[in-house]
């Protein structure tokens, strides 16, 4: 019996990151791509439909509800969300399902691989990975993944302007075993690249310090677009 895998994508502006994602995607009866639009401006929804992917429009432009709605529309057993500017490693779809199947797995993410060539990112990498490892803590931006029916169980990601996937795996991180995959996932170094490496892990580490003070998430996220 096949296991289908929904990979759920929310996007905004994205148009420059899909002309080099796109292409390496493909739909069949195993994998379901389904793209989440917040009211992109650019080509974003066009360069989706023109590959043949589903788009979904989303009325409201927060990755949390996105997601969200991605989730209720798809067919899969399992979910895998997935950012716009992160391309999976070979072989995904047979480390997914494997990763699902041990021993009481609750969820399951990929180490992370930043596209730039610069030594800092390697290090990066390196306290992103063994923070994951070790602490069971990944990010949204390493690929999440867990089955669709414990997600509706669970009603998804709290509807949050910001720390959706840290909210999430802090809910989920006792009731099972979070797995790491060996893969990596390769993510845009934009980011970083905008504000600087430290600036942008400064800021970061400030956005869990304030969410574990328990400052509302809409003050965190106001916080955070002000200063990016």
């Amino acid at each position: 019996m096949c296991i289908k895998i929904s990979i759920i994508i929310p996007v905004i502006n994205e148009e420059k990151n899909l002309i080099k994602i796109l292409p390496n995607l493909e739909n069949n009866s195993e994998i379901e791509f389904i793209f989440v639009d917040g009211g992109s401006q650019d080509n974003t929804v066009k360069l989706i439909k023109n590959e043949g992917f589903k788009v979904i429009l989303s009325p409201i432009l927060r990755r949390s509800y996105q997601m969200n709605l991605g989730a209720k529309n798809a067919q899969g057993e399992i979910l895998l969300f997935l950012h716009g500017d992160t391309i999976l490693p070979s072989k995904y779809q047979e480390t997914i399902i494997k990763t699902v199947q041990q021993k009481n797995f609750i969820l399951g993410a990929f180490q992370l691989n930043i596209d730039s060539n610069k030594p800092i990112f390697r290090f990066l990498e390196m306290i992103v990975n063994a923070r994951s490892k070790y602490l069971s803590l990944p990010y949204g931006d390493q690929g999440i993944f867990l089955k669709k029916e414990l997600f509706d169980k669970i009603r998804g990601y709290k509807d949050i302007p910001i720390m959706e996937d840290f909210e999430l795996i802090k809910r989920l991180k006792n009731k099972g075993k979070i797995y790491i995959t060996d893969s990596a996932v390769t993510t845009s170094s934009r980011r970083w690249n905008k504000l600087g490496i430290i600036k942008t892990t400064l800021i970061n580490q400030l956005i869990i310090i304030g969410y574990y003070l328990q400052i509302k998430p809409e003050k965190l996220a106001i916080f955070y677009r002000q200063i990016k």
